[in-house]
């Protein structure tokens, strides 16, 4: 049975801060038996870095009322009861509406959060002070049915070579998953769309260089066993989940900053809720500093007009989002073929 509640003392910017955790030894992971309160400390251990990563964004909270196996649910708005050191900042969905979302502006607000029964935390790529420009270049390398974490290494050393072509420089994270997570620093001088089709130039540049490895096909029967470059990702109100974020899997893995050297030889499964404080402790975060000298995207917007030139146009956005100008049908490719056909 859930135990009633447990304090924690928060470090952070602004001195300590008491957090109440209720339901302390609720399981939130049961194969492994990681708890909530576990869960709470794991945030408080991580905090400087988590939030040097994730703060000062809008951000989204994946939240777990019954453990990983349970009923989940997205909390955009901020939540009721939030303290008063817990901020919002209203921002621009796709669809027009406005709306406040949540910021995380020190640890104690990650640990309300998992009070709050969050095990996700989904930032934005753009932060709180300039919501409708992206300070950084996210790439997901999404491996298909056949394909894994190992298949995705050498296309993210690939990725991070051509990165650095254009005048980025490249971070790397597990997802959490079988994937890898690449961002680049970027100055906030671009709004989302552009910011995807900057995404998706590269996407068309790397599927060039490596066509048996990677793809941008949008539709999954189309992308066999390559890894897919998920274009997608880079659209506003799309997140990955944050840098040391626990990702609701068996194991309480996480979402893990790598240095480009460990990155062939690394158990993405290895860094979990109950290791990465101590691989921190010990080895210092890969991401520290990210965004001391930020890059530009201009050659990379360079290359999408080259490329609508060339004949290639806009890709298919999420079937959420308002149609786009310049959008192909969003019709799987098969049925549109079934439907010509009956025609």
């Amino acid at each position: 049975m859930a135990g009633d509640a447990a304090q924690l003392i928060v470090p952070g910017p602004h001195g300590e801060r008491q957090v109440r955790v209720s339901s302390p030894t609720r399981v939130l992971w049961p194969e492994v038996g990681v708890t909530k309160l576990e869960l709470a400390e794991y945030l408080v251990a991580v905090g400087p870095a988590f939030i040097e990563a994730n703060g000062g964004r809008p951000v989204s909270l994946q939240r777990f009322p019954e453990g990983v196996d349970g009923e989940q649910f997205f909390s955009k708005n901020p939540p009721r009861g939030a303290p008063d050191w817990v901020r919002s900042v209203t921002v621009t969905y796709p669809s027009g509406r406005r709306h406040p979302q949540l910021v995380l502006d020190e640890p104690a607000s990650a640990v309300w959060a998992v009070q709050m029964n969050t095990v996700v935390f989904h930032p934005w790529a753009s932060r709180a002070d300039e919501t409708d420009n992206p300070d950084q270049l996210r790439i997901d390398l999404d491996p298909q049915p056949g394909t894994g974490f190992a298949e995705a290494v050498p296309v993210a050393l690939a990725l991070r070579e051509l990165l650095a072509e254009v005048g980025l420089t490249a971070f790397a994270k597990s997802s959490g998953s079988r994937g890898i997570h690449v961002f680049a620093p970027i100055e906030p001088e671009h709004e989302f769309l552009d910011v995807r089709h900057a995404v998706i130039a590269l996407g068309r540049e790397l599927e060039r260089r490596m066509p048996d490895l990677v793809t941008t096909n949008w539709w999954k029967e189309e992308r066999g066993d390559r890894i897919f470059i998920d274009y997608n990702q880079a659209n506003r109100d799309r997140t990955m989940a944050g840098a040391y974020s626990p990702r609701p899997l068996p194991q309480a893995p996480v979402s893990c900053p790598l240095t480009w050297d460990e990155l062939p030889t690394t158990d993405p499964m290895a860094h979990t809720v109950r290791t990465v404080p101590r691989r921190l402790a010990e080895v210092g975060d890969p991401w520290s500093g990210m965004h001391d000298e930020p890059g530009r995207i201009e050659m990379l917007l360079e290359w999408w007009q080259r490329d609508l030139d060339d004949g290639l146009g806009e890709l298919p956005f999420p079937p959420d989002f308002p149609k786009m100008p310049g959008e192909p049908m969003r019709v799987q490719p098969s049925r549109a073929r079934h439907d010509d056909a009956s025609d």
